[in-house]
């Protein structure tokens, strides 16, 4: 962070002191628009947010060493036996979740309007983009569900809503770590509304309070929330008994 700040602002010093011991003007005022022409193209990206709402598509965010990004989780269907392809440089306990999202999708499939043959004759692939950086963590959960069920459902996700929580079985959502640098990543992406565990809610102390005056906070315990805030036309679960 700091060194590399340090080492970047010494080589803009010694290009510009190369230009005054050569006999060019004595003064230099390094800004946002000419900045590249002494460091060279961007080496980081701004996250952005998806242009439209999709289906199959959801915003999810992960903490890195770095502080945090946003993620897209993307889930297509094919025709099949039911198997699951996962893709992405995924570690083991995030692919245990996408198998647990789907176990979740498959055993409530008649709650959303889905047909119990569905799930036996597709196949679903899980891709999180830029397969070069290797991604791991079960906080991704929520976010595969909700376009695993995206998907099953042809409900877009809406674009600007991110969300992390790890889902079990029977779809309750569990706390995960890192919700300041995932927030602060998400914000600056330009995300508006944040779906979080609800044992989080006390995190939200670490949170800058400009930022939580940018942001709308939804805290959940289970996913069908999840899919009721996210989704353009959420599955009504039908009643029991």
């Amino acid at each position: 962070g700091v060194r590399n700040l340090e080492r970047e602002v010494a080589s803009i010093c010694r290009k510009v002191a190369r230009k005054i011991a050569e006999g060019r003007k004595k003064l230099y005022r390094i800004t946002s628009q000419n900045v590249e022409s002494y460091l060279g193209p961007a080496k980081i990206f701004k996250d952005q947010l998806l242009k439209k709402d999709q289906v199959g598509v959801a915003t999810g965010v992960a903490w890195t060493a770095s502080g945090g990004e946003i993620l897209f989780v993307e889930v297509i269907k094919m025709k099949g036996k039911g198997n699951l392809s996962l893709t992405g440089s995924l570690g083991d306990v995030m692919k245990e979740s996408a198998q647990a999202a789907l176990s979740y999708a498959r055993s409530h499939a008649e709650e959303f309007g889905v047909n119990v043959n569905f799930f036996s004759e597709n196949d679903f692939h899980v891709h999180i983009p830029e397969g070069a950086i290797p991604k791991d963590g079960p906080s991704a959960g929520v976010t595969i569900a909700t376009a695993l069920i995206s998907v099953c459902t042809d409900m877009k996700v809406m674009r600007d809503v991110a969300m992390t929580g790890e889902i079990t079985l029977r779809g309750n959502i569990l706390p995960i770590g890192g919700v300041k640098e995932k927030v602060l990543a998400a914000q600056r992406a330009g995300v508006r509304r944040m779906i979080l565990p609800a044992p989080n809610k006390k995190d939200l102390i670490d949170i800058p309070q400009k930022v939580k005056k940018e942001m709308e906070f939804i805290f959940v315990e289970e996913i069908q929330d999840v899919f009721e805030h996210a989704l353009i036309k959420a599955p009504e679960k039908k009643a029991e008994g």
